[in-house]
């Protein structure tokens, strides 16, 4: 029993440690050995439960509560999503929380297994909700809900990723306009 206590507090101080340090110098200077001095432990504890810096970030920003996401709803879809998707472009334009995001979706590109984390543990649970706050009743008959959601956020990657534009909240609410002009029943 208290070898899992001590398991336990000592991946409750690399998950710590990991997000600190994050802070402090940002995902491409971040290292396992900082990690794992910071955390007062092995470097092979951290291998040992990870593949690498990328799965425990990773883990530090689910186990943070970054997927849980409530949406609002206040009756009015376009203000509701107008809000999320606000939200969303100023954290793609946040050039301390893009760069670790960008990291992490390079190390998602070589690495399969991360890829699949990132979109079961990060990515979906965030989609799932817009999702759901969609199915309340405003979007037309027969509308394909998980379109509409990449049409929502497709665009905002593809601009974040191809730094092809700014990301602004003018953007965000015209990508909210034109979904709903699609989509809604009444237009």
């Amino acid at each position: 029993m208290t070898t899992t206590r001590r398991s336990e507090r000592s991946r409750r101080a690399i998950l710590d440690a990991a997000l600190e340090l994050l802070a402090d110098t940002g995902y491409p200077d971040l290292t396992i050995e900082a990690i794992a001095a910071r955390a007062g432990v092995g470097k092979q504890t951290i291998y040992r439960w990870w593949r690498g810096k990328g799965a425990v970030i990773l883990e530090a920003l689910v186990d943070g509560g970054v997927t849980d996401m409530t949406l609002p709803d206040t009756g009015d879809l376009r203000a509701d999503l107008r809000t999320v998707i606000r939200a969303t472009v100023a954290e793609f334009a946040d050039p301390k929380l893009s760069a670790t995001t960008r990291a992490i979706t390079i190390e998602t590109l070589a690495d399969e297994a991360l890829a699949e984390q990132v979109r079961d543990q990060l990515l979906r649970p965030q989609l799932t909700a817009v999702k759901e706050r969609l199915s309340r009743g405003e979007i037309r008959e027969g509308v394909d809900l998980d379109l509409v959601v990449e049409l929502l956020f497709g665009p905002i990657y593809h601009r974040w990723l191809l730094r092809n534009g700014p990301l602004t909240e003018e953007y965000a609410d015209q990508l909210v306009e034109l979904t709903m002009a699609a989509c809604l029943r009444n237009g």
